[in-house]
Parts: C-alpha cells; sequence; structure tokens
C-alpha cells in the first residue's frame, strides 16, 4: 500500500540550507515531524554541531532551534511503498518536486542524509546537483559512523549558514 507524506516541508523565509531524508520513519509519521526516532541520531549531531539541545526538547523546540539556525527539512520521497521504517524495501516511489519547493526561498545548498534519500534524489533532480552535498545517514543503522564520526561529516552544513 502506497504511504503519502503526511506533514509538510519544514522551511522559512530566512531557511539557507534543507536537508532531505528519503521517507520519514513510522515514529516519524506518528509524531508529524523529521527524525523523530530516538535512536536516530540527526538531532544529537544537530546538537554538538550548535552547541544547544536538539535532542531532549519537545517538537516546538526543535522548530524553533531549526529556524535560529535556518535548517529546513524534507523528503525526497513524496510517496512510495515501505515496510516498516526500512529505506530498502522502498518501491513505486512519487519523487518530492524539491525544485518547486525551493523555488522563491534563500535556499543555497542540499544537503542529503543517507544513501537512499542519495539515490532517489539524483534519480529525479539531476538539474540541482551542483548546489548539492551528501552525507552518511543518522539512522542507528547506520553502524559504520559513531556519533563522533557523524558530527565531523556534518560540520559542512556549518560553512553554508554563515
Amino acid at each position: 500500500m502506497k504511504i503519502n507524506h503526511s506533514f509538510p516541508i519544514f522551511i522559512n523565509t530566512n531557511s539557507k540550507i534543507l536537508i532531505l531524508g528519503s521517507f520519514p520513519s513510522v515514529k516519524s509519521r506518528e509524531l508529524d515531524f523529521y527524525y523523530m526516532h530516538k535512536q536516530n541520531r540527526f538531532y544529537k549531531i544537530l546538537s554538538n554541531l550548535f552547541n544547544e539541545d536538539f535532542y531532549n526538547v519537545d517538537i516546538n523546540k526543535k522548530k524553533e532551534l531549526l529556524n535560529k539556525f535556518n535548517i529546513a527539512l524534507y523528503d525526497v520521497i513524496e510517496s512510495c511503498e515501505i515496510e516498516n521504517s526500512n529505506d530498502e524495501t522502498i518501491k513505486n516511489v512519487e519523487p518530492s518536486n524539491i525544485k518547486e519547493y525551493i523555488k522563491d526561498t534563500n535556499i543555497k545548498h542540499i544537503f542529503i542524509n543517507g544513501n537512499k534519500a542519495k539515490e532517489l534524489f539524483i534519480k529525479y533532480n539531476k538539474d540541482l546537483l551542483d548546489i548539492t552535498s551528501f552525507l552518511p545517514s543518522s539512522s542507528a543503522r547506520n553502524a559504520r559512523y559513531n556519533l563522533d564520526k557523524l558530527v565531523e561529516e556534518y560540520k559542512i552544513i556549518k560553512e553554508y549558514l554563515k
């Protein structure tokens, strides 16, 4: 059964970067916001980068902090078939219209979180590759990267927020 992305892009007029995942996890779909599975290290990475607690706070505080640092969030996939939260099972993809979402915004760079998002972004957004960088997945399933290594890789986003 095809599942639609159930919550909107998180962006505002001051957003300078857009971070795209593949598709929201079951937990994120339940809570209507990005990277909400407790074992996903996304907010721990941001906490380390910005010396602010993105992790132990509610969704409204997460949004406030993302806005403070001019970070927009969305996903490469608008709808798909997926088993639980497993990217490896994704099929029948309808891609998000990223170009439309960033039109008339201050987005200067796009970052892709994880390999499935990378694969699909390249497939559907070749015209945006010149403003795109690829990052390792913040998912706990990405055992090759511990938190320190992820923080090191994600430091690049700060260069685009100056």
